[in-house]
């Protein structure tokens, strides 16, 4: 069906442009250029849910309704499309990704998280063979506490690669995996200062020695000093990620930060609007390194937005990154993590720091994001959000949490009450067997909770977080996310263990409004996408399987028909 349907459709545009260019026009001057039939349009919106027939002239869409309605919109050169029953959606918004980030490790080496030590070690021996010309060998991927509590030490990579520098981000990119040949690039030794004792920093054996395991802005650093990104590499490699997150059905997105790329990120977003590869639209931030931008924070969101945009991008969002991972047993929470007395993890902004800085994009009608995993985190940002909105009442500022993956029962209630959009990824909301060593029963017990936000009031957006997501590619699939985000246990397992609590299950309905129009409110940009409806924006996807009819376990196995966006097919399966 989708391969026909895609056909169809791309011979019938196709004859469009012959007829415009010999001139011949429809004797209906209001005649749409494509026009979708039998279809089941769930179109999120509320006063029209579903449709059977969908218009678009140009870029927009010009009707929704019905088969009969439509009708009247068909002219001599209408392309009119049956759609066969499909599930016709708006196009999916990833509301958290970091898709030029991503695009420079596009061609790096991607481990399997769930893989062993063993086997990432054997990745990276092929790797090392299949690049034997390379200076330095560039990865990501791994799960640091598969490794136990030393983590990653640099003489497992030194047995197979000695002579070249090795650098391996963890599947969040919060810590990075080095052998000796490139902690000697990097000149650490035992007098390298941490630039963050507890947070960013060495770790190290009983002698003092760096063991190989950089964590938080050890990692970035350490990714800069290499050089193992040029601009060329992060155009080709953005150019990809577009294309894997076409064929996911996705047609905007959020860039939750451009980390360590921030120099090319203008030039390089430039550059692939002009090639006319930009088939995602992007919203993007500035991002603080840490207390030392604070003070400068708003003007530099500022100047990022006068600078960084486009026809199909703009950024100037401030993202501030409050905390770390819990994991990495860096996310900031009110007791001790299991087995570490005194560490309790750690903010990246004192609460007066976060205040000034979340005042101050207030008062500048600037959009904020905040990365906040531990309940503290949330807690002080809530704390600092409740000041902007005493202090500047009139403002347009739209504020996002992203994560949340710990929440007291206090700050709940919170998001709705200070209109805070709930941002997190679905995807780990599946049992989470590593973190739930490290963090109490009580904690454990308030992971990712979805559905009790959702019936608080608070607005929910979802992304895949990519490539920091831990999935790879795979990642980036709204239905996949949508499956788990549902179940709360691994895509197609009805047996696997539930995470708890099973009450935060979340209805299928409310995670496609998180993937496409409260998405779009985060985003600011609900008046122009993320709902079918008259006036907006012609970015569509349409489904093979109907995911508020199928069983629940099978909602991954979901594939995109078509992704539209502009009107312009920007993703079709190839024919079989």
């Amino acid at each position: 069906m989708g391969p026909d349907l895609n056909s169809r459709i791309t011979t019938a545009l196709l004859c469009l442009a012959l007829l415009s260019a010999c001139g011949e026009r429809s004797a209906n001057e209001n005649a749409a250029d494509i026009v979708f039939t039998n279809a089941k349009v769930y179109t999120v919106n509320e006063e029209q849910p579903w449709a059977q027939a969908v218009a678009i002239k140009g870029k927009e869409i010009v009707y929704v309704g019905d088969a009969a309605g439509a009708e009247a919109l068909v002219g001599a050169a209408t392309v009119r499309t049956d759609a066969g029953g499909q599930l016709l959606l708006p196009g999916f918004i990833d509301s958290h990704v970091h898709p030029v980030a991503g695009g420079a490790y596009a061609t790096a080496l991607s481990l399997d998280t769930s893989g062993s030590v063993e086997g990432w070690v054997a990745a990276i021996a092929d790797y090392a063979a299949e690049n034997e010309n390379a200076p330095v060998l560039f990865g990501y991927g791994f799960l640091a506490t598969t490794f136990g509590p030393i983590g990653p030490t640099r003489q497992l990579i030194d047995a197979i690669v000695p002579d070249r520098p090795v650098l391996i981000m963890d599947e969040g990119f919060h810590a990075a995996w080095a052998n000796t040949a490139a902690l000697k690039a990097l000149n650490i030794t035992q007098d390298t200062p941490d630039p963050v004792p507890g947070f960013s920093y060495y770790k190290r054996d009983a002698n003092g020695d760096a063991t190989g395991y950089l964590l938080e802005g050890t990692a970035g650093m350490a990714m800069d000093s290499l050089d193992v990104i040029t601009e060329e590499v992060v155009v080709d490699g953005l150019g990809i990620v577009l294309d894997i997150m076409n064929a996911y059905g996705v047609t905007a997105a959020y860039d939750a930060g451009v980390i360590g790329y921030e120099d090319i990120a203008a030039s390089v977003l430039k550059r692939t609007e002009a090639s006319g590869d930009l088939t995602v639209r992007l919203v993007g931030s500035y991002r603080p390194r840490g207390p030392e931008d604070a003070a400068d924070a708003v003007d530099n969101a500022l100047q990022w937005g006068r600078m960084i945009k486009g026809e199909r991008y703009r950024y100037d969002v401030l993202k501030i990154m409050d905390d770390g991972t819990v994991e990495g047993r860096t996310a900031a929470m009110f007791e001790d993590y299991q087995g570490e007395p005194g560490n309790s993890g750690e903010t990246v902004f004192t609460q007066e720091e976060m205040t000034s800085m979340i005042v101050g994009a207030a008062e500048n009608d600037i959009d904020v994001h905040i990365h906040a995993l531990g309940e503290r985190a949330i807690h002080e940002s809530l704390n600092a959000i409740e000041e902007a909105r005493k202090a500047a009442p009139d403002s347009s500022t739209r504020y996002a949490i992203c994560h949340i993956q710990v929440i007291t029962d206090q700050d709940l209630p919170r998001f709705a009450a200070l209109d805070v959009i709930a941002q997190s990824t679905p995807l780990w909301a599946s049992y989470d067997t590593y973190g739930e060593q490290f963090v109490s029963d009580d904690q454990f017990s308030r992971f990712w909770r979805f559905n009790s936000l959702k019936n608080l009031g608070a607005r929910l957006s979802f992304g895949s977080d990519f490539p920091a997501s831990g999935a790879g590619t795979l990642g980036l699939s709204p239905v996949v996310q949508i499956e788990i985000g549902h179940t709360r246990q691994n895509p197609g397992e009805p047996e696997a263990p539930v995470q708890p609590r099973d009450t935060e299950r979340l209805d299928v309905e409310s995670l496609v409004r998180g993937f496409t129009i409260d998405a779009a409110y985060q985003m600011h940009m609900e008046d122009e996408i993320g709902s079918i409806e008259v006036g907006k924006k012609a970015d569509l996807v349409i489904l093979d399987q109907n995911i508020f009819e199928i069983d629940a376990y099978d909602i991954h196995k979901t594939e995109v028909v078509l992704t539209m966006m502009d009107g312009d097919i920007v993703y079709e399966p190839a024919a079989e």
